[in-house]
């Protein structure tokens, strides 16, 4: 296992309130329209305008105040804005936008950097929807593109037409199952290559032990599993009822592909960087390099 940085201490006066118990509605029952009308209706509406980190203060004094909200929040956000800043990429796309936070923080640190096109896939019409209103809010409509639909038929649709031929820097923070398939989809449209760079959130909490074993193992591991047709990384077996089962009121059961095998040729390394979720809970974010790629042995 790579070795794992540590986190620096938690700031307890910033905490989030806590996600909901087991059981309970800790997303999707009213809160993410409620977190519009609360900034839309904020004093400082006016000075929010326009201002990315204005309305990311505004997102987490709701989430301080108001109800939980499952963002990446300012200590995980912080390892992934450090990352744009060190590999400046042109395109980075995150899996899974929610109410729009990451979107928000990683859009503009990315056109801080110079890049040119952040695409936050977000499968929920409404919670896509709280996104584009937030994004014009605070200025970013000419970096950030949201599209709407499930991850891989996203990814599938821009690539087919053309608008997404590469990926620089990926954020996976969707269905905890779908990151390992949505990972070898990328692999098998080349949209992951030699260069690439993937930050994986919630690899402590929930955590995601098939995308972990996958971006650590060695190649010659990833082929012997694609020669012998493993598909356990679209198992949810390996994850709790209450992930696995995130989407179902919505969406119904799950179908992930298990067939695309992905590009085991490509060579990864992979580390882990300790953090806290901004509840103060524990978390981490997995970031992982490809630097390089074995060639296909000739018959």
């Amino acid at each position: 296992m790579p070795q794992a940085i540590e986190a620096q201490h938690f700031d307890e006066k910033k905490a989030y309130q806590a996600q909901e118990e087991e059981g309970t509605a800790f997303f999707d029952d009213g809160r993410e329209v409620e977190l519009l009308h609360f900034i839309y209706n904020h004093p400082s509406i006016e000075q929010i305008r326009g201002s990315p980190q204005g309305v990311l203060k505004a997102i987490d004094e709701y989430a301080r105040t108001k109800k939980y909200l499952m963002n990446v929040g300012d200590d995980k956000g912080k390892i992934v804005t450090d990352l744009i800043a060190e590999q400046r990429p042109e395109v980075m796309v995150e899996l899974g936008g929610y109410v729009g936070y990451s979107a928000l923080l990683f859009g503009d640190a990315v056109r801080k950097a110079g890049g040119r096109r952040y695409f936050s896939l977000e499968r929920n019409p409404e919670f896509a929807a709280v996104i584009m209103s937030l994004v014009d809010l605070a200025g970013l409509s000419d970096i950030v593109k949201v599209v709407v639909g499930s991850s891989a038929d996203s990814i599938m649709r821009l690539h087919t037409n053309g608008t997404l031929q590469h990926i620089d820097l990926m954020f996976l923070d969707h269905y905890k199952p779908a990151y390992a398939t949505d990972l070898k989809l990328c692999e098998h449209l080349r949209l992951v290559t030699p260069g690439t760079v993937m930050a994986a959130d919630n690899v402590i909490k929930p955590g995601n032990p098939p995308y972990l074993e996958y971006v650590r193992s060695s190649v010659e591991v990833k082929q012997g599993l694609a020669e012998a047709r493993n598909t356990n990384d679209a198992d949810t077996a390996a994850f709790g009822d209450r992930w696995k089962d995130q989407y179902h009121k919505r969406e119904g059961e799950e179908k992930l592909n298990k067939e695309v095998k992905g590009n085991p040729n490509l060579i990864y390394e992979s580390r882990l960087v300790n953090s806290y979720e901004p509840t103060g809970v524990p978390d981490g974010i997995e970031i992982t390099r490809c630097t390089g790629e074995v060639e296909e042995a000739q018959p």
